[in-house]
């Protein structure tokens, strides 16, 4: 398997930066956050707590 997993969607920052990524497979969103001391992954939530999940259909499209 040569592809990639994850498409990056947003990017913001250089040193301290804010990422969105997306999961190819499962369609899940994450928030990755770095600075010059360390870093976090997180599920991207919607205003209801719910993870947000980019539907396969809208995937494919790009």
């Amino acid at each position: 398997m040569n592809q990639e997993r994850f498409e990056w969607v947003y990017r913001q920052g250089r040193i301290n930066s804010v990422e969105v990524l997306i999961d190819k497979l499962t369609g899940v969103n994450y928030l990755y956050v770095a600075s010059a001391y360390g870093s976090g992954l997180t599920p991207l939530l919607n205003e209801n707590g719910e993870v947000i999940i980019k539907k396969k259909e809208m995937r494919s499209a790009r």
